[in-house]
């Protein structure tokens, strides 16, 4: 079974991936549709990795709303074709620039990636 450290990796390794991708810009998102996907694949991927770290460790950082990434990993997937490509442009752009700094924050906290499933 994965730990939570092994989850606080996926979403760090997602964040990365889509972080070398922004600077492209809005309207390569826009216009390239295998970068959408791409895209959304990794938001998938952090969304679940948040859903998959153990309660008791998402509490221990309030600071990072997980259920709103959980929520969003959700909508990915089950909405998929009701997508608004903004509003994941806005979250990538806006949004995990911040959830990277969080993640971090709990990396580097002594003890933050040791709890275990």
């Amino acid at each position: 079974m994965r730990s939570d450290r092994d989850r606080l990796r996926d979403i760090l390794q997602a964040l990365a991936k889509i972080e070398t991708q922004v600077p492209r810009g809005e309207d390569v998102f826009c216009r390239d549709e295998m970068l959408q996907v791409w895209m959304v694949h990794h938001l998938e991927i952090i969304g679940e990795a948040a859903r998959a770290l153990s309660p008791a460790f998402r509490a221990r950082y309030p600071q990072v709303q997980w259920a709103k990434l959980i929520a969003m990993r959700n909508i990915l997937v089950h909405e998929y074709f009701g997508l608004n490509l903004r509003q994941v442009w806005v979250v990538a752009t806006r949004d995990l620039p911040v959830l990277k700094c969080h993640i971090q924050q709990i990396v580097q906290t002594p003890g933050g990636e040791t709890e275990e499933k």
